[in-house]
């Protein structure tokens, strides 16, 4: 497994010590964050590396963006890429379950990411932190919601990956606590396969659901022209 930081146009990333490493999911909802709303305040909920935080922190000017991760040597690399960051007075990592830093904290969030643990398959693999970062045991659907109607800003904005076969009941469970849909995107990895991934952006304001798709490639490593204006600002070959 290669050690070297996955380098970005504007930071790098070590990642060894995730157990998630970078991947497509991440970068398209760091991309695709909704920042128009000039929030101050932002949240990263279950950070692994940092890279949306990284992110958001690189195409905003929140003043505040706050990383919760679990797991210890996620947390540590985290701290360490917030450090070694052009942002780093803006950054901050908590070593912190979901629910403890819910207790804990007063504040209200403009701008909540996540990019949760979501293969609730019944498989389990021998490494303890690949499977609390990819199981969504250690962070139910339940409890992300319930975080997030509690660390929502009134006009504040959530952000998250899902797999499409989740969508309905996700955006059902969120409408239970007054969150709705205002933005889908659905992810397909080529014009001739099936959509994987649901984008979903969230308020508590009701509107007209905005639903959009992307393709990625159109041939390996050919990249569709909306992929690449999408993440053309952080990838160094786009």
């Amino acid at each position: 497994m290669s050690s070297l930081p996955f380098k970005f146009k504007e930071f790098s990333v070590n990642q060894d010590q995730c157990a998630m490493k970078i991947g497509t999911d991440g970068v398209l909802l760091g991309a695709w964050t909704s920042v128009e709303q000039n929030p101050f305040s932002v949240l990263d909920i279950g950070s692994g590396t940092g890279v949306l935080s990284l992110m958001i922190a690189q195409r905003s000017f929140a003043e505040n963006i706050e990383a919760l991760e679990i797991d210890a040597d996620a947390f540590e690399q985290c701290a360490e890429n917030f450090e070694n960051s052009p942002w780093a007075d803006r950054l901050f990592c908590y070593h912190a379950s979901l629910l403890e830093f819910v207790e804990e904290v007063d504040d209200k969030f403009d701008l909540i990411i996540c990019n949760p643990p979501f293969y609730s398959e019944d498989y389990k693999t021998e490494n303890k932190s690949r499977d609390l970062a990819r199981f969504n045991d250690a962070m139910p659907f339940e409890h992300l919601i319930f975080a997030v109607a509690n660390l929502l800003s009134k006009d504040g904005l959530f952000s998250v990956v899902i797999p499409v076969k989740e969508e309905r009941d996700f955006i059902e469970l969120a409408s239970e606590s007054g969150l709705f849909p205002n933005r889908i995107l659905h992810v397909k990895g080529n014009l001739d396969s099936e959509i994987k991934r649901s984008l979903l952006e969230f308020s508590f304001t009701k509107s007209k659901t905005k639903t959009s798709q992307l393709v990625i490639e159109t041939a390996r490593h050919q990249y569709t022209e909306a992929y690449i204006q999408l993440t053309k600002d952080f990838y160094l070959k786009m």
